[in-house]
């Protein structure tokens, strides 16, 4: 008989503009003593508004995440020590920030509970015991990283998630009014992050009606926000901030494919960020995802974005062969993307041909 995932979500969900304001609210029955809470705030937000609005109370602490670059196990492996160092025991850590913030939230949650480097536990079910309480705030809409039961990390050996169910957060705060003001490139980036999540879900062999209803909605709601002849307004952050659920929600009884696949390897090897670099690759894509990247182009056309080219010109052929081993590591892609049969579709000289296209 089949056996079916039995899946785990986030535990609760509050939505609506202005919601960031119960924030306080919701931490109070989460708080242990004088244990505090620990805001890890994305560094865009130092000297702002926002984080003269987070609800402090006794001990707790604004560490402010630098995500110039993508998380790292290294980075997780230092804010976990530095916390236990300083507090001993915490309440909970609340990520307020873009999908990298969110996966050093969930990581760091789970490091305070867990022996030895995150990079243990990067991986399929490798982590052992439940995280510290664990709250997610996005600023960007797209990744799903609110939603997913995986933290992206690049480790010394790989880039590849904590993939658990103890992974989800615990609560998750999506108040559209945050991700009012993102730069344009940036909230382009990390919404077709959203985008290419759906056509790799919709179109992949693990495809199944829970995917399909929750992955349909997503691109809708993508296609009305960057195909639209509307100015960027209120209703804009509203729908993408929904996408980005949706979207997550879509890869969880399924997964991603080729493009996110590739991605990996430029952001172990390169440092590319990974909206900008599943838009490098999906560009490409034409022979895996035809009608996709026909409508991509035409949303980056019409939103007026670069795609950065020719980035691995000049790489020498060890560096490529670093790329293409995280990138054939990643196999439930793969297997969703091509089949069970992938690894004879998707040899080491097909990949490499198609790594010196971008």
């Amino acid at each position: 008989m089949m056996k079916f995932r039995n899946f785990k979500m986030v535990s609760y969900v509050v939505y609506g503009r202005g919601s960031f304001h119960q924030l306080d609210e919701i931490l109070e029955p989460q708080r242990r003593g004088e244990s505090p809470m620990i805001f890890l705030v994305d560094h865009f937000f130092q000297h702002k508004p926002l984080a003269d609005r987070i609800p402090l109370r006794g001990k707790d602490k604004i560490i402010f995440a630098d995500v110039n670059q993508e998380p790292k196990t290294k980075q997780v492996d230092q804010l976990a020590a530095q916390i236990k160092e300083e507090f001993g025991a915490i309440s909970g850590v609340i990520g307020i920030g873009g999908g990298s913030v969110m996966d050093l939230a969930k990581a760091v949650s789970l490091m305070m509970n867990n022996p030895g480097s995150s990079a243990d536990y990067q991986g399929w079910d490798l982590v052992k015991n439940p995280g510290v309480y664990k709250a997610g705030i996005p600023t960007l809409s797209g990744t799903g990283a609110e939603v997913s039961r995986t933290t992206v990390l690049t480790g010394p050996t790989r880039k590849l998630g904590m993939n658990s169910d103890f992974t989800p957060f615990d609560q998750i705060v999506l108040d559209p009014e945050l991700t009012a003001g993102a730069p344009v490139n940036q909230r382009f980036y990390t919404g077709m992050d959203c985008y290419i999540h759906c056509i790799e879900s919709l179109t992949g062999t693990f495809l199944n009606e829970f995917s399909k209803s929750y992955g349909e909605k997503a691109l809708s709601l993508c296609q009305e926000v960057f195909l639209g002849e509307e100015t960027w307004g209120p209703l804009h952050d509203d729908r993408l901030m929904m996408a980005s659920y949706a979207g997550g929600m879509s890869i969880a009884y399924s997964q991603v494919g080729v493009a996110h696949a590739v991605s990996y390897g430029l952001g172990y090897l390169l440092g590319t960020k990974h909206g900008v670099g599943n838009c490098i690759v999906f560009d490409k894509l034409e022979a895996y995802y035809p009608q996709g990247v026909k409508e991509f182009k035409k949303m980056v056309e019409k939103n007026r974005i670069d795609i950065p080219q020719h980035i691995t010109r000049g790489l020498s052929d060890e560096q490529f062969d670093t790329m293409i081993n995280v990138s054939l590591g990643m196999k439930p892609l793969w297997e969703n993307a091509l089949g069970p049969d992938w690894e004879k579709q998707m040899t080491r000289e097909k990949l490499r041909a198609l790594y010196e296209r971008l």
